[in-house]
């Protein structure tokens, strides 16, 4: 059984991992040579195409048809054809966000409520910016780093230590730094708020760790570090929304900063914000359903 788990490790490292980075870099070589029109289209064909051969396509199918029982079949499948160009998308574009212009007149981002994020800025503190995985969210930090701080920000690992190489290489051109989910990234995540610095996360992924809040009706577990360090460090928590708008291009709304609960339980503290962020995320969604993640186990099944 050692011998098997041992082979199956170094197939992972010789084989699999290589030939799956060598795949992603050659996308990412097309897609950052062509006009970036082109590369969100080839993406959009890819996930289009295979998308629907895939486990998570059926998980989507489940999570909408639990999530919304009135709509028909048909409606579903929209649903889901919108999801996979949606994310196609923005793999297509994701090498070029370094480019993408947010600012000026050729910008391809229309920003709201931009004073919110600017005065958070100017107090010369830290502060907090969450949003979800809605249209093209890796535009999120290119925007704010176009306004004058790179925030610090929250990214799941990968296991191939060939594309984390490029993940680190890619988002690391408009983050302060790149903090690992774990223990290990928690505490670092309030050392860097502690010293003043701004922080962006995502918070709509499947945990298994953190406490059971609803999100479309249904306990999910949620991570409680964004509400957690708002409530100790006093700092604002800025909703940021993210919208594809066509010919790839994006609304972000910030959003006034969420009111902190102040009553005497810490821990209802806690879930009373995160709550009310989730409850902010759902309605996003609803507005356009076709444009966030649906293709992850969010929710338990039962």
């Amino acid at each position: 059984m050692a011998h098997y788990s041992q082979k199956t490790r170094w197939i992972k490292s010789a084989v699999i991992y290589p030939v799956q980075a060598a795949l992603i870099y050659l996308g990412l070589i097309i897609c950052r040579a062509v006009p970036l029109r082109w590369a969100a289209g080839l993406g959009a064909f890819m996930f289009r195409t295979f998308g629907p051969l895939l486990r998570a396509d059926k998980v989507a199918r489940r999570n909408l048809k639990r999530f919304y029982p009135d709509k028909s079949q048909e409606e579903i499948d929209e649903i889901v054809k919108g999801v996979w160009d949606n994310l196609g998308r923005g793999a297509g574009e994701w090498p070029q966000m370094d480019k993408v212009p947010t600012t000026g007149p050729n910008s391809r981002v229309e920003v709201v409520g931009e004073a919110y994020l600017l005065d958070a800025i100017k107090s010369g503190t830290s502060f907090i910016v969450f949003t979800g995985h809605l249209g093209n969210w890796e535009i999120a930090t290119t925007v704010i780093a176009d306004r004058g701080t790179k925030m610090v920000s929250v990214y799941r690992k990968a296991s191939n230590p060939w594309i984390e190489k490029l993940f680190q290489k890619v988002r690391g051109k408009a983050s302060a730094e790149l903090i690992p989910k774990g223990r290990e990234g928690a505490k670092r995540l309030l050392q860097v708020l502690k010293e003043g610095k701004p922080l962006g996360v995502l918070v709509d992924q499947k945990l298994n760790e953190g406490i059971p809040v609803p999100f479309f009706g249904v306990d999910a577990m949620t991570a409680t570090a964004p509400a957690d360090f708002a409530l100790r460090l006093k700092c604002p928590l800025i909703p940021m929304q993210v919208i594809r708008l066509p010919g790839s291009r994006f609304k972000v709304i910030f959003h006034p900063p969420m009111d902190l609960p102040d009553g005497a339980d810490k821990k209802e503290n806690i879930r009373r914000l995160l709550t009310e962020i989730n409850a902010t995320l759902e309605g996003w969604i609803r507005e356009r359903p076709e444009q966030w993640f649906w293709v992850h186990n969010r929710w338990p099944k039962d």
